[in-house]
């Protein structure tokens, strides 16, 4: 009898655990959907934009296999290419360097119009005297350091492996983009107005959108400076971000003083130069009160680390870390601190949800052979490095679309903004820039890169000191 009564009492309890279940599974009752797993591009919650600076795609991958490098020669049965050198007199070729701290030469859009020379891509020594700095004359024991085996200036100069390995294993492993291009063939501050906004100008009214003109030099007019007021008046895709509610952060030199008054105070990795930090001179930012979105290189590696990353990420070197030929880090220097900002991203809990891209600003004065498409009356510019990382990235594969920044913007504006554009005729606040650079047609999609349908890859820990000297 009692084993009947326990029996009863468990069948009742039973009854008492799933009959609300039962209740809300009858006939034509809905039942609860399982939220639909991401797809494509929604996988990825975390877009980080790292740009390093100065180089050319032929200076640092020029002999990568596979990649649109330096020609072959048969001459010498090697990759080589040869140029008028004016100086010596006859053709110098383009050498293989150890040296970590070049000279570079001149990259404004002066010089790149000479290098580029109408497509033939054979100016850059002759762009060389465009101010004292360069080695020109190459038998001065200053400019001994940066000379190649017959008197070549550095700018024919190019790394591999030996001295640059993380950057190859991350493009032996991940992608590798073998025609991104400056978007502006001009200097830095040009380059980075780009990043942030798809356009470049000089602004009379720097409270009018309308009063803003195509402009790739700003060397000594309508520059902002740290401390002072803005002077871009045209809209920039962090207004966008705002309108849409996306979290943003612009990672710089922990010891840059973005808005003032400046102290002296300065980051293992430097202070970033106004030219590399344009957001603080953007009115949109001010209209926004967005200038907190500002921050630093410490505040990216805990981001990293806690999983707390913003939607998108910019992170700029600060001078001790820049690979700017003038720079006193030298290329190694450059190559750990990127990789510690990798290598943070991979340790953290939003690694798999992650997708990295690292490019370059400018080509320094360095040879490259290929010829910039030309867009608009401002670019594109003269061919840079361009790197994805990221779980999903299709393993070993060298994208040959033709990019610039502007395809980061369109990547951004796909994932995070319903597809809208900078864009004057959708925007809320319009500006006058002639051409939408993301919708041109030449661009390429970034959404190639990716293998959506793989599992997300593990982390590519790299030591950022591969050489103990």
């Amino acid at each position: 009898m009692e084993h009947r009564i326990g029996r009863v009492v468990v069948l009742l309890a039973l009854l008492l655990a799933v009959g609300p279940v039962l209740a809300s599974s009858r006939v034509g009752e809905p039942r609860a959907a399982a939220a639909p797993e991401p797809e494509g591009i929604f996988k990825l919650d975390h877009l980080i934009f790292i740009v390093q600076e100065n180089r050319s795609f032929d200076h640092y991958f020029g002999t990568f296999p596979g990649a649109d490098g330096l020609p072959y020669d048969p001459e010498v049965g090697r990759r080589r290419a040869c140029i008028p050198d004016p100086v010596l007199g006859h053709p110098s070729c383009t050498y293989h360097t150890r040296q970590l701290h070049q000279k570079g030469g001149p990259h404004n859009w002066k010089s790149s119009a000479i290098s580029v020379n109408d497509g033939k891509m054979n100016g850059f020594i002759r762009a060389l005297p465009q101010t004292r700095r360069w080695c020109v004359d190459r038998t001065t024991d200053a400019c001994a350091p940066y000379v190649g085996p017959q008197l070549q200036p550095d700018v024919m100069s190019w790394h591999d492996d030996r001295e640059i390995p993380n950057y190859w294993t991350y493009a032996h492993e991940f992608v590798l983009q073998d025609r991104m291009f400056a978007p502006a063939d001009s200097w830095t501050l040009p380059a980075h107005l780009f990043l942030v906004s798809g356009w470049s100008a000089f602004c009379t009214d720097p409270c009018d959108p309308m009063s803003c003109t195509p402009d790739k030099d700003l060397k000594d007019y309508g520059r902002h400076v740290y401390g002072g007021p803005p002077v871009y008046a045209w809209t920039d895709i962090t207004y966008l971000l705002h309108e849409h509610g996306v979290s943003w952060a612009y990672f710089v030199g922990n010891g840059t003083c973005s808005f003032g008054p400046c102290g002296d105070e300065s980051g293992p990795w430097g202070k970033t130069p106004a030219g590399k930090n344009p957001l603080p001179g953007f009115t949109s930012l001010y209209e926004t009160a967005q200038q907190s979105h500002i921050r630093t290189h410490r505040d990216f590696i805990q981001a990293a680390r806690a999983g707390t990353l913003p939607s998108v990420s910019w992170v700029v070197p600060g001078n001790r870390v820049s690979e700017h030929p003038a720079s006193v880090a030298g290329i190694q220097k450059g190559m750990a601190y990127v990789t510690r900002l990798v290598n943070a991203v991979m340790r953290g809990p939003a690694w798999e949800r992650s997708a990295i891209f690292l490019t370059w600003d400018d080509w320094g004065g360095f040879y490259d052979h290929v010829p910039p498409v030309v867009v608009d009356e401002l670019g594109y510019g003269i061919r840079v490095p361009g790197l994805l990382i990221s779980p999903y990235a299709r393993r070993g594969y060298i994208d040959h679309q033709t990019l610039t920044f502007d395809a980061y913007l369109k990547l951004i504006e796909d994932r995070f903004l319903d597809g809208e554009r900078l864009d004057p005729a959708t925007m809320s606040r319009p500006d006058p820039r002639p051409v939408v650079r993301e919708t041109l047609p030449v661009l390429g999609d970034l959404s190639a890169e990716f293998d959506f349908t793989q599992a997300p890859r593990p982390p590519l820990i790299l030591d950022p000191t591969p050489f103990k000297d």
